[in-house]
């Protein structure tokens, strides 16, 4: 797998390079915008590590032209922590947020995790989703925790970090209303400056993409100043 890295900072750009060569990932370097989306452009590449502040144009934008033309999973690198940075990254379609500095073991298993979610999401070599037991249809959806991934109807979803864990808990008890501070503690425990506002950020976009499968049918439930449930 290639992996390309988009950074204007030699030093940064070569701890990646040399964090990812060390678990078998090829790398392709570039520290300009317009660069990145030439190349992107060509196939090849696995995933794109994308840094926010580059020079000639943001992040954003560079991720806000990708989308329109691709689904290749994007993981943001930036010096930025605000909470809208963040928000606005993955409304965007980012499939995870990195802050500097960083550690690159960590950085590496988020990788790992987004390929490993992209495997499943719809690619030539993802194997069917599974069918309900028993060939019952009571509910649409099959989860898959070994490989972090979630069917509907038979399709797998193609899902951020934080909305495959999302769905996958409201998934455990259907019905159950879970607060916002509950979900933030079981979804974003290792995002501590993380407000609960991405709760309702990531329930729009999960909605979006279950609408797409479901003909338009929203199983999530708000339940106005408790929190979210999922229709049983």
């Amino acid at each position: 797998m290639k992996i390309l890295i988009v950074d204007d900072e030699p030093a940064i750009a070569d701890t990646l390079a040399y964090a990812l060569s060390a678990e078998g990932y090829a790398t392709d370097r570039c520290g300009l915008g317009r660069e990145a989306l030439e190349r992107a452009a060509s196939p090849g590449y696995a995933l794109i590590i994308l840094d926010v502040g580059l020079p000639d144009m943001s992040g954003f934008d560079v991720c806000r032209e990708l989308r329109r033309r691709s689904d290749i999973p994007v993981l943001f690198l930036t010096a930025r922590a605000e909470e809208v940075d963040r928000i606005v990254g993955l409304e965007l379609g980012a499939d995870d947020y990195v802050a500097k500095p960083f550690s690159p073991r960590e950085l590496v298993s988020r990788v790992r995790a987004i390929l490993r979610r992209a495997r499943g999401n719809g690619h030539e070599s993802a194997p069917a989703a599974p069918p309900a037991p028993g060939g019952a249809s009571t509910s649409p959806f099959q989860v898959d925790r070994e490989g972090l991934r979630i069917a509907c109807k038979g399709q797998w979803l193609a899902l951020t970090r934080y909305e495959y864990l999302l769905l996958a808990c409201l998934l455990e008890h259907p019905g159950r209303v879970y607060s916002r501070a509950v979900l933030m503690d079981k979804v974003w425990r290792d995002a501590e400056e993380t407000e609960e506002r991405t709760v309702d950020t990531h329930v729009k976009t999960l909605r979006a993409k279950l609408r797409a499968v479901l003909a338009g049918r929203d199983p999530i439930v708000t339940h106005r100043g408790l929190g979210y449930s999922i229709d049983p």
